[in-house]
């Protein structure tokens, strides 16, 4: 089988990750990291030949997505006096179909790289926002599965993060590749009142509803929420999970995992699996 052959939603918090966390943490985001070392099973299982990422921390271009198509990236994460660190290749002829795809399809987009003059020889900084979900999800398998990334933008309509997610499906069948779809995000950020962006119920009512769209896999009725909604939320989530929606719609079967908020953002766990044909 050829195209998206696995695909999750996943969180991007440093506590996510034990390596980075004090002894007195490492219960915070337990039900977390129990929910991404299944997606990572689930990710192996799947063998998928190449991984595209959707983070909302690398480069922010306005008015256009973005698609890295430099050689390598290469990062770290650093919290609590700990760090963690990854490098992968960049499947570049992957970046470089999709770039033309959105295109043609007349979805804003811009090819980025950083560095060296030659994209296929430069390294692209790795953003936590793909780091921590790479770190469970194909970051640390023998061999790593070369990564696309991508970045939404949010001053784009809805319409067209939908839009890229069915140019992604269809760029990955094209390929002949087993692709993995990997929508990185963190969730409502109001959630605790001494937390860096205060108390606003609207986070936490956020998340209930985005719980509820995975748990029922109805990821459409993300373009039922009111732009200004999701702002007041303080939701870092919303654009990857439409790009998401575009590329499974309704022929993977969701399957959420966990969700939870220990501090003062909610972070979920979801598995999206192609449906038998």
């Amino acid at each position: 089988m050829a195209g998206v052959v696995v695909a999750a939603i996943a969180p991007h918090g440093g506590i996510a990750v034990a390596e980075l966390c004090d002894e007195a943490d490492l219960d915070l985001a337990a039900r977390t990291r129990v929910g991404l070392e299944e997606l990572g099973r689930r990710f192996e299982a799947a063998a998928p030949e190449a991984i595209i990422v959707l983070t909302p921390h690398n480069v922010h271009i306005a008015g256009s997505m973005a698609v890295i198509v430099a050689g390598r990236l290469a990062g770290s994460v650093e919290e609590n006096g700990r760090a963690i660190a990854l490098t992968s290749p960049v499947d570049v002829d992957l970046s470089l179909a999709l770039l033309d795809s959105l295109e043609r399809e007349g979805v804003p987009v811009t090819s980025v790289s950083y560095g060296g003059n030659r994209a296929a020889e430069a390294s692209m900084p790795m953003d936590w926002g793909a780091l921590i979900p790479l770190w469970y999800m194909g970051g640390r398998f023998d061999p790593p599965p070369p990564i696309v990334l991508v970045s939404p933008a949010r001053d784009l309509a809805a319409a067209s993060h939908v839009a890229a997610g069915r140019v992604i499906a269809e760029t990955a069948a094209a390929t002949g590749k087993r692709v993995g779809l990997i929508a990185s995000a963190d969730h409502g950020h109001a959630q605790d009142p001494d937390g860096p962006y205060g108390l606003d119920p609207a986070s936490a009512e956020y998340d209930e509803q985005i719980v509820t769209m995975v748990r029922e896999n109805r990821l459409a009725d993300l373009l039922d929420l009111d732009p200004s909604f999701v702002e007041t939320a303080q939701a870092d989530s919303w654009w990857q999970m439409l790009v998401l929606h575009g590329a499974t719609d309704q022929a993977f079967e969701a399957e959420l995992l966990s969700y939870e908020a220990p501090t003062y953002f909610g972070m979920l766990c979801a598995s999206f699996t192609p449906r038998a044909s």
